[in-house]
């Protein structure tokens, strides 16, 4: 990791302590002070909701000249924790009443913990890609997968006019075919699971003693297809599941403008907060 990057996560995770502390100490004089503090913490959520969304919108225009993205991201990750915690404030630390409050409560809470959810997968999956053997560009995950099937499906019939036998090729159509064909499955490989992997090994190590010395290098070309194989679908699983926690997060975070933007309405109109 960068020394600036680690330099900048240092100081921006002790603003963020410290902003927090600050606000707790001082919490019960500022209630007291501030008759209206409620409506304070409530008008600077509000804000710093719209300014955290701005991130995404700075991802869609990164020809401005706005500070960098990772920049962004940090500032992101960091308010959105400060953000949590003064809603913790502005609730005073008591259920909302009512049910149009509890949904607004309930879906600052979910996008609260799928944001750090997201922090957490933009970190970890990372990794575990590159201890995969680097990241694999997604969009190219499809044809990447109907190249080795090509490739095995090439080198199973070249098989048989080699050694004048059809058995790594017989073996090929029953046991891998389906494999190289089928989608990849998405859970087992998101959970590192090898099973499905070395039982197609073992059963093509098993076929290898019926095989002549031509087909047992054909066999040895296939099987790291096979591993291949594997490796591109820990890829997809993995790339696809810090993809699609966009398609949770981001729903989440406009529905939760919307209920904040209604709950300000009710509440100036109701409350008399606009005084």
């Amino acid at each position: 990791m960068p020394r600036l990057l680690q330099i900048r996560r240092a100081v921006l995770s002790s603003l963020t302590l410290g902003a927090a502390g600050v606000l707790a100490h001082y919490y019960p004089q500022l209630v007291a002070g501030f008759p209206h503090l409620v409506y304070l913490t409530g008008w600077f959520l509000g804000v710093l909701c719209l300014g955290l969304t701005a991130y995404n919108l700075r991802k869609k225009l990164p020809f401005l000249p706005l500070l960098s993205s990772r920049v962004w991201l940090q500032f992101h990750a960091y308010a959105g924790l400060f953000a949590g915690v003064l809603f913790v404030f502005h609730l005073r630390f008591a259920v909302p009443a009512g049910p149009f409050n509890l949904a607004l409560a309930g879906l600052f809470l979910a996008v609260t913990l799928s944001g750090i959810s997201g922090w957490w997968l933009s970190r970890a999956i990372p990794r575990r890609l590159t201890s995969a053997g680097g990241e694999v560009p997604f969009e190219r995950i499809p044809v990447i997968r109907r190249d080795l099937r090509l490739q095995a499906e090439k080198i199973a019939l070249a098989a048989i006019p080699e050694a004048k036998s059809t058995t790594l090729a017989d073996f090929y159509v029953r046991e891998l075919a389906p494999a190289f064909a089928a989608g990849p499955a998405f859970f087992p490989h998101l959970l590192g699971s090898r099973a499905a992997l070395n039982n197609r090994l073992a059963a093509l190590a098993e076929t290898g003693r019926y095989l002549a010395a031509s087909e047992q290098t054909r066999a040895e070309e296939i099987a790291e297809l096979v591993r291949a194989r594997h490796v591109l679908d820990f890829h997809h699983a993995n790339q696809l599941l810090l993809k699609g926690w966009l398609f949770v997060h981001l729903p989440l975070t406009y529905a939760l403008l919307v209920f904040t933007f209604v709950h300000i309405l009710l509440v100036h109109t109701y409350s008399g907060g606009a005084r």
